[in-house]
């Protein structure tokens, strides 16, 4: 069956090898990136949708692949219950058809339905061997002769210019060289220097394969890559995927490749999907949150950023994002005193730093704690008339919080009397003992010291210390007020960034 304006919309895998019951959206840009680390079934899915298609016969034929091609019995699986769906929209003449749905399946020995009823499409495999050095494969090791023949049809001719510009290099010709015994290799000219796929880095070599199947595409064509960064170093991966997406634009190509390169995430052009396998069934998330970029990297991402006062302050964010089940995704800096809140907001603003939206200033409630002190703070280091202006000032009067104190009181003494009037059948017999040091202390003269004694009398690490009163400070009535402007602000952050 032959169809024309083809979109693939989804595969939905009920059991494929280590992959279950997950549902891919692949219709919302025209490139789609699998992401996840290895061994969770990116190439998986890649092999499946290689299969779902007949092979188009002309102008440029396209190879024939099947599920047994991918999914080879052996000793260890048959590949028995395996099964996915696929949805597509097509167009044949005026007739639309939208979601079509077919569903492979292996229930014995055969996968079904029949190959000839599957809708005939251009589609283009290009997996790993494209990445092996033509250099590697080769057997002879005497000289080797070759007839050349320069490729100057329209398709050679941008597949030399758009290589040039992934390369970063002018190549003067692009040619096909054939050997006596008819194999062949590509080869090119630069700056005087012919050389054939024998010599080219592995990385250059396969730009032009991946380059040449997709210039040769008709429109509507879809093109899947099996590890698309493979050996090419971020500026030239970068080059080839924003050319290879004009392309798609250009001819309504679908390109859906898998990567480790967690850094394409800045491109806005391509949509990414990220694959996770839990021990019952497999993820896949639309968006890449700081988790799946932990899973990628190893290293855990903390997205949110929320500056404060002092280490009294840190404790007392620390517990309450511990509180939320975010502590993983916060990361907690000093700005000293209130007064260099303002500096710290405002020149976050006029640097544009690019995590601003995920940025949070918190000062302790006692000082500049009313609207009308912050804007006046705000206002003398954020000047000028012009709307570009209030917009600044009004991002930094946002970006400010406090916590939440009785009015004219300092935060040291709040929390200790807080702590000191906690009733003792609360408490656990270390809790209890704490809370009666905390008692034996009436006037320490700087109202710091209210913790500073406590501190000082249990003999504790002061970030211990602060730790262990910032926790019975939580079982007071009054936690839920102090903590309610920054818990809130979390539960704003939470479906950003929590998957």
């Amino acid at each position: 069956m032959s169809r024309s304006q083809q979109v693939l919309k989804k595969i939905e895998i009920h059991k494929l090898k280590g992959l279950q019951n997950v549902e891919i959206d692949l219709s919302e840009k025209p490139m789609i990136a699998i992401l996840g680390p290895n061994g969770s079934g990116k190439s998986t899915i890649l092999h499946a949708l290689a299969c779902v298609n007949n092979p188009v016969t002309s102008p440029t034929p396209t190879v024939n692949h099947r599920l047994s091609e991918f999914f080879t019995p052996t000793s260890n699986s048959l590949w028995t219950g395996s099964s996915f769906d696929i949805l597509q929209d097509f167009r044949d003449g005026r007739n639309v058809t939208t979601d079509h749905r077919t569903r492979f399946r292996k229930q014995r020995e055969r996968w079904s339905p029949r190959y000839n009823t599957r809708i005939e499409r251009y589609v283009s495999y290009i997996g790993i061997r494209t990445c092996v050095p033509k250099i590697e494969v080769e057997s002879q090791q005497g000289r080797i002769r070759f007839n050349t023949t320069p490729l100057t049809d329209a398709i050679s001719n941008r597949v030399r210019t758009l290589a040039g510009e992934v390369m970063n290099r002018n190549y003067d010709s692009y040619n096909t060289h054939r050997t006596l015994g008819s194999k062949q290799y590509i080869g090119v000219t630069t700056s005087g220097i012919g050389y054939s796929s024998l010599s080219m880095g592995a990385g250059e070599q396969r730009i032009f394969y991946i380059l040449g199947e997709i210039l040769k595409s008709p429109n509507y064509g879809l093109i899947l890559i099996d590890e698309i960064d493979l050996l090419l170093h971020q500026d030239a991966l970068f080059r080839l995927l924003r050319i290879i997406n004009t392309i798609a634009v250009e001819r309504n190509l679908q390109i859906i490749f898998t990567t480790h390169a967690q850094s394409i995430l800045s491109l806005d052009f391509i949509a990414c999907r990220h694959i996770y396998q839990t021990p019952t069934k497999t993820l896949c998330f639309n968006q890449t949150k700081p988790d799946a970029l932990q899973r990628l990297t190893g290293h855990q991402i903390r997205p949110l950023e929320i500056f404060v006062e002092d280490d009294l302050a840190q404790a007392l964010i620390k517990k309450i994002c511990s509180e939320e089940g975010l502590s993983k995704y916060v990361s907690i800096r000093k700005f000293g005193a209130a007064i260099n809140c303002f500096t710290s907001v405002c020149g976050a603003i006029l640097n544009n730093l690019d995590n601003i939206d995920n940025m949070l200033f918190v000062i302790d409630g006692d000082e500049y704690n009313t609207d009308a002190q912050k804007k006046d703070k705000i206002k003398k280091h954020l000047t000028g008339t012009t709307a570009e202006n209030e917009v600044q000032r009004d991002m930094a009067f946002q970006k400010i919080t406090q916590f939440v104190l009785p009015e004219s009181t300092r935060p040291e003494s709040y929390y200790h009397s807080l702590i000191s009037s906690l009733s003792n059948e609360q408490l656990s017999q270390e809790q209890l003992e704490i809370v009666n040091v905390a008692r034996q202390i009436a006037n320490p003269g700087d109202t710091h010291n209210f913790f500073d004694d406590i501190i000082e009398r249990m003999d504790w690490e002061r970030e211990v210390g602060l730790s262990k009163l910032v926790d019975l400070l939580s079982l007071t009535s009054d936690w839920g007020t102090i903590n309610a402007n920054i818990k809130q602000w979390l539960y704003s952050k939470r479906a950003s960034i929590v998957e």
